[in-house]
């Protein structure tokens, strides 16, 4: 008991400070987060707690759970970024000790802990816990629903009725947070082993029947036949509906719609089917058909994007792939543990490969499972009952140095020309480097807790650092307040509007809807010259568009740098002269829903 409270404190404390330090120090970041935040705060603005309005407009990109826990956030700390980002931050911190807790129940608690704290240095989780988008609450829900899974029978199917409506009730919740998905990926996770699990002893091995020592010889067509037959013999159609009604599937319908049809009938009926229709249609087929908004990639995204997204972890992928496979092959007594967790991690790799519409953040909700196996090979490894050879720790911890080294120059040249005044900011990378070189230096004396000890603590400083310190030093430079603030220098009430440029973020902070004209300028002139209070936010080259085709009644009242590009952000109204020759007698026909 006194271990199980120390862990919890120290994983609370870790995940507290890595997801929590600077929350709130940082404008929302364009396109998804403001859009979030900002149908929540026009959401509780109007007492409308069923249909979803961003910028005038009905939103159906995503579900209500998470403008319900921002609404909920903004009740208590207001209407900023920090309350936007909390429920993030809360359900990130919830994932860490749930992927605890599941490698307590599959191994034992110290792989849990390693899992535990290696998760809170993922890079993409961390950016799941930090933005104020529902991939926090899908990870969430999903991996409380495998823990519940793996808390009843495993490695069987839970047969306590409680539990199986419990864990149901939980991808219910994912349903509300993210669609679909959110019970379709635990009940793949959990079909694909099962299927594997149940399967006659005489046919559970992957492996052929090959003499002893011949693994390496080339299998002939009949031996290539029969291992085929093998990997698909999980699929046969009887075993196949066997396993699938095992699961209760009628019970996962039926619980799944109590949970989360309430609000889809609701938002239905309020929207006259306009929401339920393009959010299953283009959102979920859409998507899952075609390439949306350019998103698109090849078979080998997704295994890139775990790379990447799990880094610092991930430079040993492959020392983690060997201590599994080992296991499996030699029939450890973990060996179904790791198997579900390889099912884990294929079947999600697998589910997103086949969608047309690719986004890094899509596979996110492997990353607990990738952190147990993680913690696995680091339990062993610290206890000598897994070896690298000196020469491929050392390669390992040099890649680590070298992405450090990378990254700081790419940092330093992308300073120079976007953030003159942040060129510190280079130094994040360092951080990789010096501990790495701390790593090797405990390794070569035989101190390998503390090797591994120091990577954990490496990757959790440069998270917190990178994501807490340099993004608030970055997110700065995006000027858009001052240009609101300008527009309220000649009234306290203005009504924008954009040409040539719309961000998010923009209408979040302005507290108003904004329209976008897009390329009309002959709109854009007519909505100047309709009162004094309505400015436009545009673009010095779209400005110099206006002025070429003859408006020459415009005044400059504003002008900062485009966040991260090349223009310059305009705030133009009429001249002095044209609004003093406008009758008094008119309406402002202000949009603010602050």
């Amino acid at each position: 008991m006194r271990q199980l409270v120390g862990h919890h404190a120290l994983i609370i404390a870790v995940a507290s400070a890595v997801f929590i330090i600077h929350l709130g120090e940082s404008h929302l970041w364009d396109r998804d987060e403001p859009r979030n935040a900002g149908c929540a705060a026009e959401m509780l603005a109007r007492g409308d707690w069923v249909v979803p309005i961003f910028n005038g407009e009905l939103r159906t990109a995503k579900p209500v759970l998470l403008y319900w826990l921002i609404m909920s956030s903004y009740a208590v700390f207001g209407i900023n970024e920090f309350a936007a980002r909390f429920p993030s931050a809360l359900l990130g911190i919830g994932t860490v000790l749930v992927t605890y807790h599941i490698g307590k129940r599959l191994f034992n608690a110290q792989v849990g802990l390693w899992s535990a704290l290696l998760l809170t240095t993922s890079l993409m989780f961390n950016v799941a816990s930090r933005a104020a988008t529902p991939d926090a609450a899908l990870i969430f829900f999903s991996t409380l629903a495998l823990l519940v899974f793996t808390h009843g029978q495993f490695p069987s199917f839970p047969k306590r009725p409680s539990l199986i409506v419990l864990m149901y009730a939980l991808t219910g919740l994912g349903v509300l947070a993210k669609g679909p998905i959110g019970l379709v990926l635990p009940m793949a996770v959990m079909g694909m082993f099962l299927l594997i699990h149940r399967l006659p002893a005489k046919s559970s091995s992957w492996e052929p029947d090959c003499p002893s020592g011949s693994r390496n010889v080339e299998l002939p067509a009949w031996k290539l036949a029969e291992l085929t037959a093998t990997l698909l013999r999980p699929f046969a159609p009887l075993h196949f509906l066997r396993t699938l009604w095992a699961m209760w599937p009628w019970a996962a319908v039926g619980v799944v719609l109590v949970v989360s049809l309430p609000w889809y009938g609701w938002v239905h009926f309020r929207s006259d089917g306009q929401w339920v229709r393009e959010f299953l249609l283009v959102e979920n087929v859409g998507r899952a058909a075609a390439p949306m908004e350019n998103h698109r990639g090849t078979p080998l995204f997704y295994p890139v994007a775990l790379l990447v997204g799990f880094f610092p972890a991930s430079i040993f992928v492959g020392a983690t792939v060997a201590n599994a496979t080992r296991a499996i092959r030699d029939h450890d007594v973990w060996r179904k543990s790791y198997i579900f967790l390889f099912c884990w991690v294929g079947v999600i790799v697998f589910i997103f490969t086949l969608a047309q519409t690719k986004l890094p953040s899509y596979v996110t909700p492997a990353h607990p499972a990738l952190a147990i196996l993680s913690g696995c090979f680091f339990y062993r490894w610290t206890r000598g009952e897994f070896n690298l050879s000196p020469w491929r720790g050392r390669v390992i911890m040099t890649c680590l140095a070298v992405v450090g080294i990378v990254l700081a120059v790419a940092v330093y040249v992308a300073g120079q020309q976007f953030l003159p005044g942040e060129r510190w900011l280079w130094s994040i990378g360092l951080i990789l480097p010096v501990g790495a070189a701390i790593c090797v230096t405990c390794v070569e004396l035989q101190r390998r807790r503390t090797a591994a000890t120091v990577f954990v603590v490496t990757g959790m400083l440069f998270c917190t650092v990178l994501f807490g310190y340099g993004a608030a030093r970055v997110g700065q430079y995006q000027q858009i307040d001052q240009l609101l603030a300008a527009s309220r220098l000649r009234t306290d009430q203005p009504r924008l509007a954009c040409y040539g440029c719309l961000e998010p973020s923009w209408v979040f902070y302005s507290g108003q809807s904004i329209h976008e004209f897009g390329s009309d300028g002959d709109a854009a002139r007519e909505f100047l010259r309709d009162h004094p209070a309505n400015l436009v936010i545009t673009t010095d080259r779209h400005l110099a568009q206006l002025q070429r085709q003859g408006f020459d009644e415009v005044q400059i009242l504003g002008e900062v740098p485009y966040f991260l590009k090349k223009d310059r952000l305009i705030l133009i109204g009429r001249s002095n002269e044209a609004v003093a020759a406008m009758p008094a007698n008119f309406d402002s026909r202000q949009a603010d829903w602050r």
